[in-house]
């Protein structure tokens, strides 16, 4: 997301001539975007983006369920292993 933040920065300051990027090669002001592509490549094949979204679950599922038992009073709110 940072190396897709920098791309645009870098690409609108390119089209407004602003600073030194105006006289940057157009490869450079894209790379960024090159870098992104990349890396998204790089998080899917290796299983990066499907354990952070695993992981993401398991902790709204562990919410959830937090406080359901607290609600139905199994589970006082300081408590965080709760009864069994």
């Amino acid at each position: 997301m940072y190396l897709v933040l920098l791309g645009v920065l870098l690409l609108a300051l390119k089209l407004l001539g602003v600073g030194p990027v105006w006289g940057w090669p157009w490869w450079a002001v894209l790379a960024p975007f090159g870098g992104a592509a990349l890396w998204w490549a790089i998080a899917d094949q290796t299983g990066i983006t499907q354990r952070n979204a695993m992981r993401r679950e398991e902790e709204r599922t562990r919410r959830r369920r937090d406080a359901q038992a607290e609600h139905l009073g199994l589970k006082r709110p300081s408590d965080d292993r709760g009864r069994r």
